[in-house]
């Protein structure tokens, strides 16, 4: 009898979570010195912890804010493993940095994660002054299922008019959660993501099969792109979820949607924190450069 998706989710975090938590010696930079502070945002999905970057560099006025959205397919709960990009991002881009802690499957399924982190980025939005950072001038961005979770919040934002982010960040995202993984193919034959991984993921965070063609739950489904911020998409060729990342910029350029698309060779999915370390440096660059550009324009 084979287990149930709750318990393969389950073991699957405690296999992973440590392994999901190293990043490339070499992609660690480690002479980036570390400024951080711990927030708890009460959001209507129950408290979420985060973890402020500062950028290291005191600039007159207030800095902006860019909210990250760690990945681990909705299943890993591990933020940590954003650290050397937040790190990164703070003091190249000059911003302040909101790693979120978001929960995740199957605790807490469908759409507790996607509440979650919209509401946090809306606290971040709304409490800038308090916290000092310019919540105007507001970012948010994710890897993985991070991206996926920074498309449904874009989404959210543009159909409620709370807050308008000057840019989103989608690296290799699972955009489409209805199709069978195995129809997703990669150029390799042992990529990091499998059909079966791909499936316990889903199954955990969205139990119900109806509920996976949703816009939150796969954003490139979705027909109404047309008001959503700018973005900055990075697929790697070798990853599965590529297709429907390039698929996604088509669909955002169709609706007028400003998009910056990179396609970086010969590596594989999660590339910006297990290597090849210089493909992943210059994802994480070109990330802090837009970055740096949208949120001082």
């Amino acid at each position: 009898m084979p287990f149930s998706p709750r318990i393969q989710a389950r073991a699957i975090q405690l296999l992973l979570g440590r392994m999901m938590a190293r990043v490339h010696e070499d992609l660690r930079f480690t002479d980036i010195p570390k400024h951080t502070e711990a927030l708890r945002v009460e959001t209507s999905a129950g408290p979420v912890n985060c973890t402020v970057y500062r950028p290291t560099a005191v600039s007159e006025g207030l800095a902006p804010v860019y909210v990250n959205f760690h990945g681990g397919g909705f299943v890993i709960g591990r933020p940590e493993q954003d650290d050397h990009i937040c790190r990164y991002i703070a003091a190249t881009a000059d911003c302040v940095v909101v790693n979120v802690d978001y929960a995740v499957a199957p605790q807490r399924q469908f759409p507790v994660p996607v509440t979650q982190a919209y509401d946090v980025t809306a606290w971040v939005s709304a409490h800038g002054p308090a916290c000092d950072w310019d919540g105007s001038r507001i970012a948010v961005g994710g890897h993985s299922a991070g991206a996926n979770l920074t498309a449904a919040v874009c989404r959210m934002a543009r159909d409620r008019g709370t807050f308008t982010p000057l840019l989103q960040i989608i690296d290799s995202a699972p955009l489409d959660q209805l199709a069978d993984p195995s129809t997703k193919q990669s150029l390799i034959a042992k990529p990091l993501l499998t059909p079966q991984l791909m499936r316990i993921f889903t199954a955990a965070y969205v139990p119900d099969p109806a509920d996976r063609d949703h816009p939150l739950v796969s954003p490139g489904l979705a027909d109404d792109l047309a008001g959503l911020p700018p973005a900055l998409v990075i697929t790697a060729e070798n990853d599965r979820l590529r297709d429907e990342g390039d698929a996604y910029v088509k669909a955002l350029e169709a609706a007028g949607v400003p998009v910056t698309h990179r396609v970086f060779e010969g590596v594989d999915h999660y590339f910006t924190h297990t290597g090849p370390v210089p493909e992943g440096k210059e994802a994480i660059d070109l990330m802090a450069t837009t970055l740096r550009n949208a949120l001082s324009a």
